[in-house]
């Protein structure tokens, strides 16, 4: 749990300003992260722009729509995506796999978790399982509840609708944020009233909301493990050949889902933190995750990393 956070912020903020101060003297080589309206996604994206841009470079977090971020990776305009969530995604990324334009360069967080949910007491109810839905279907009034439109996950409901898989065909995919979708779980778990949505974890909703994953997701849908997945850094093609050290820093990137867990609901229960404030205080009472992180890891400069962005870090309150 985080202390005196509104203190350690304003340290982090001044830090890492003063480091940026300094490695920005020269021109700074640009890296652009692709990122999606995720919280998940976009505590790891927040946490290496903050690094990278304290090792000299100019990162940025470039939010976009899944399908367009991997437009964007196979034409070159952007680098990085740290949130290739698989095989959920296969049906958007993998041509672009099979074609070479966009690398699937290295698994970021295996054991996370992405299908349809339930709260628990539906489960209790007999709603178990994904070919239980049909029969709530009058409680349900019909609906699943995904997050934005175009979403891989929104795909793969509408997909299952369409091809009246598991008897759905009745049923509408309401399209919806993040946010909103889960404050109408919240809403209709106070009500009593059954829901069936778009859950995964690593996500703070695990620890507010008593939900329960469905079994009966197959290779068609959500993987044949009952929606266990694994998020993938991509890359775009030659991004390893053109920033070799950049390169290093993704591949040792790997995040426990435990971590992303802890920082999601440390931005819930605490209010008016960013994703990168809220990730930037844990990783300072977790140096070992950083250090390994930048591992072989260079500034502009030359110099080793892990030094130089812990200078940032030092001055904050213990």
């Amino acid at each position: 749990m985080l202390h005196r956070t509104s203190k350690i912020f304003i340290t982090i903020a001044i830090a890492l300003s003063l480091t940026w101060g300094t490695a920005f003297a020269g021109k700074a080589l640009q890296v652009k992260i692709a990122s999606v309206g995720w919280t998940g996604v976009t505590i790891k994206t927040e946490l290496a722009v903050a690094i990278l841009n304290s090792l000299g470079y100019e990162a940025q977090n470039l939010t976009m729509a899944v399908p367009i971020t991997y437009m964007a990776l196979s034409k070159g305009d952007v680098d990085v995506f740290l949130g290739n969530w698989m095989p959920s995604m296969a049906n958007i990324a993998g041509k672009y796999f099979k074609e070479g334009s966009v690398i699937q360069y290295m698994a970021n967080m295996p054991g996370a978790k992405y299908t349809l949910a339930v709260p628990t007491r539906c489960i209790k109810a007999g709603l178990k399982d994904f070919k239980d839905i049909v029969n709530f279907g009058d409680e349900l009034e019909w609906k699943i509840y995904g997050i934005e439109a175009g979403n891989d996950g929104n795909m793969i409901i509408q997909n299952m609708i369409d091809k009246d898989m598991f008897g759905l065909k009745k049923f509408t995919l309401v399209a919806s944020s993040e946010m909103a979708m889960l404050a109408q779980v919240k809403s209709y778990s106070i009500q009593k009233k059954p829901i069936v949505f778009l859950g995964w974890a690593p996500h703070s909703m695990n620890e507010r909301i008593d939900m329960s994953y469905l079994t009966g997701s197959t290779p068609e849908t959500f993987g044949g493990d009952d929606g266990t997945a694994t998020v993938w850094t991509n890359t775009r093609k030659g991004f390893e050949k053109d920033m070799p050290n950049v390169a290093v820093f993704f591949k040792n990137m790997t995040f426990p889902v435990s971590m992303v867990n802890q920082i999601m609901t440390t931005l819930y229960t605490q209010t008016g933190l960013s994703p990168v404030q809220a990730g930037l205080a844990w990783l300072k009472q977790h140096p070992d995750i950083y250090q390994r992180w930048l591992e072989n890891v260079v500034t502009t400069d030359g110099k080793p990393a892990a030094p130089v962005f812990e200078a940032a870090l030092a001055h904050i309150t213990q």
